[in-house]
């Protein structure tokens, strides 16, 4: 599906922030969750927030769920997962936003966090989602991840290969960063490092200096203190505390982009290519993609952004392409 963005928002980053700080995320209501905790086999814990359909009525039995892996830092009360909310509730389905460690607003209990190569974690909860799902009567089950999420998400349907379709009839990454090493270092230099690094640093340094605190030792809370940016912070928290040797074994390991070929199940990345956090160069191309696997590479859209329409704009572009593709796949 093409997407053309309005002329009055140009370039990436008013493309990125807008959406994200301006643009209406639904047509009706706002959405309204369900928490619900999930106890890990590790002794932690995630929170589930399920969509309520109000006023809708709720969905019928065999409706389909979408399950959406939120990005850095990100939650259900980020705009791309109210948006895609608001989709999922006009169309009947089922709807839910797993919270990685320490998102949901409670920090979590061991002695980690989340990070962008979790295929173990995704595969746990996509486990559980289909127990439940399948047990209530319900129809397909579908994934999307934005950012961290999607990269994490191709890295599990990579990992599951030929056995992922078992578990989901299909999967949507959205402004994934597939190539680590480089959305790293690109998002560590310039205005990206002024605006979008300092953005994320803000809620990340407090997380792991409370981390410290349950878990004394962890990691050099100087040395957290003076990180400027995600470089740092990956070599000394994310990295270590994830059985990684380090930022760029980390960065290497985690990517999903080396993997792509490997997905069986039906996949779509969509990257816009004036995406502030992903360098349109470390993209994947055809030749790196499995035959399942469907590349949208649009010239603009900024990072899971995509708005459109007259100020202040709305973000329904989004939800409404990656859920339509997502709806053909089952047909």
């Amino acid at each position: 599906m093409e997407y053309r963005a309005p002329a009055w928002l140009p370039g990436g980053h008013l493309q990125t922030i807008w959406a994200a700080l301006q643009a209406r995320r639904v047509a009706g209501p706002r959405p309204l969750w369900r928490r619900e905790r999930w106890g890990t086999p590790d002794g932690d814990f995630i929170d589930v927030d399920w969509l309520r359909p109000d006023p809708s009525p709720p969905p019928a039995p065999g409706a389909p769920l979408l399950v959406l892996f939120h990005g850095l830092e990100g939650s259900s009360r980020s705009h791309y997962a109210e948006a895609f909310a608001g989709w999922a509730r006009g169309q009947g389905w089922r709807f839910a936003v797993p919270h990685f460690r320490g998102c949901s607003g409670e920090p979590n209990l061991a002695p980690r966090a989340y990070h962008s190569g979790d295929f173990e974690e995704i595969g746990w909860m996509l486990g559980r989602f289909a127990a439940l799902h399948r047990g209530e009567g319900g129809g397909p089950l579908l994934a999307v991840g934005v950012s961290l999420g999607g990269n994490a998400l191709m890295r599990w349907a990579a990992e599951a290969g030929d056995t992922a379709g078992r578990t989901l009839s299909a999967v949507a990454s959205v402004c994934a960063p597939l190539d680590l090493t480089a959305a790293g270092h690109h998002i560590g230099r310039g205005f990206n490092r002024q605006v979008y690094t300092r953005m994320f640093l803000r809620s990340m340094k407090p997380k792991a200096l409370a981390k410290l605190a349950q878990h004394p030792g962890l990691f050099d809370a100087r040395r957290l203190r003076a990180a400027r940016d995600l470089f740092a912070f990956d070599d000394l928290f994310t990295a270590p505390l994830h059985g990684f040797a380090g930022v760029q074994d980390y960065w290497q390991r985690a990517s999903a982009r080396p993997h792509l070929r490997a997905v069986r199940l039906p996949a779509l990345l969509l990257n816009a290519r004036n995406d502030p956090f992903v360098p349109a160069a470390s993209l994947p191309t055809a030749a790196e993609v499995s035959a399942s696997t469907a590349l949208w590479q649009p010239a603009e859209g900024g990072h899971v952004g995509f708005p459109q329409g007259a100020p202040p704009g709305q973000v329904f572009w989004l939800p409404r392409a990656v859920g339509g593709w997502l709806a053909a796949q089952l047909k």
